[in-house]
């Protein structure tokens, strides 16, 4: 009778007992752009500046011969200057105080209400991911509900403190972002992104804001 060895095959090799390697799924361009305008900027260049020296000037020597004093040549003459051109504003793109990371958001509701559209929640799909990507996942956030001026103000008031509470509630859900670091507020009509006269429709301002609280 013939015995057969069996030679132990480590069961390594067969990658068994290995973990999956996480593989970390690239940003797309949108979600990117949210990531750059929540994330503080960085002091190292700041810090950098501060840092330089001006180089030590050079000794003064006395002449060694009398200082020659030369006549400038009259100046050629020179056109009139023209006008400048007026200057063009540039509209704002968020309400948020100076220094405060934020991004305005276009967030689809339902009219009158705090129902998400499909498109609103393309948009937050965006957020989410940014909200739990590497650079944004120590930080606090605060979710702002506008909304422009068509209708009564007291209304507004009311139905964009539901949205934002809606917008919290689907990060929370779908991408796991936990509520302690999320605060949600409605600002109404009060902070109009672009300022327009009583029930003028504007998408603009109807919009979602999120502010950058820190860690």
């Amino acid at each position: 009778m013939r015995t057969i060895h069996l030679l132990p095959v480590s069961l390594l090799a067969f990658g068994l007992l290995l973990p999956a390697a996480p593989v970390q799924a690239q940003m797309d361009p949108a979600t990117q752009r949210l990531i750059d305008q929540l994330r503080p900027q960085s002091q190292d260049a700041l810090n950098a500046t501060r840092g330089l020296r001006r180089p030590p000037s050079a000794p003064s020597e006395s002449p060694a011969t009398p200082a020659v004093t030369l006549t400038p040549a009259a100046p050629a003459p020179q056109p009139p200057p023209r006008p400048a051109p007026a200057a063009q504003t540039a509209r704002p793109s968020t309400t948020a105080p100076a220094g405060m990371p934020s991004a305005s958001l276009t967030v689809n509701f339902a009219t009158g209400s705090d129902e998400l559209t499909p498109s609103a929640m393309r948009e937050l799909d965006r957020l989410g991911r940014a909200l739990t990507s590497a650079d944004l996942a120590p930080y606090r956030f605060r979710i702002e509900g506008h909304t422009d001026t068509v209708g009564a103000a007291s209304l507004n008031q009311a139905l964009s403190e539901r949205r934002a509470a809606a917008v919290g509630r689907y990060l929370a859900q779908r991408f796991g972002v936990d509520a302690g670091r999320l605060e949600t507020i409605g600002l109404g009509q009060t902070q109009l992104l672009v300022p327009t006269p009583d029930n003028t429709p504007s998408a603009e301002n109807r919009r979602v804001q999120v502010i950058n609280l820190g860690r």
